[in-house]
């Protein structure tokens, strides 16, 4: 019985620093898939042509290999979420820029 309760103790230590040590990124990737979804909604209405397209899919890519990075060593650190964050932000002004410059196919 004692063991149970040190193993409980131990565990309920041990648990915030599980927290802190995440890897895990549910808001990034959110963001990254409606933003995959807002190119691929702009290539179906034909608001963006194939070389805006290609050029917006290459900045998700290059988002998509920041976040592989960071996570690389187990833990997203809040720089490493801002710098992303920051990616992010740029991508969503181009996406919207390209969709709305009346360039047709």
């Amino acid at each position: 019985m004692k063991q149970v309760i040190w193993s409980a103790a131990l565990l309920s230590l041990c648990a915030p620093a599980f927290v802190f040590a995440q890897a895990e990124t549910p808001k990034i990737d959110q963001r990254q898939a409606n933003q995959e979804r807002r190119i691929d909604q702009g290539i179906a209405s034909g608001q963006l042509n194939e070389r805006e397209a290609n050029r917006l899919n290459n900045q998700q890519e290059h988002i998509n290999k920041m976040e592989d990075k960071a996570k690389s060593d187990g833990v997203v650190t809040k720089k490493e979420r801002a710098r992303i964050g920051h990616a992010q932000d740029r991508t969503s002004r181009h996406i919207a820029r390209q969709k709305h410059d009346r360039q047709q196919r």
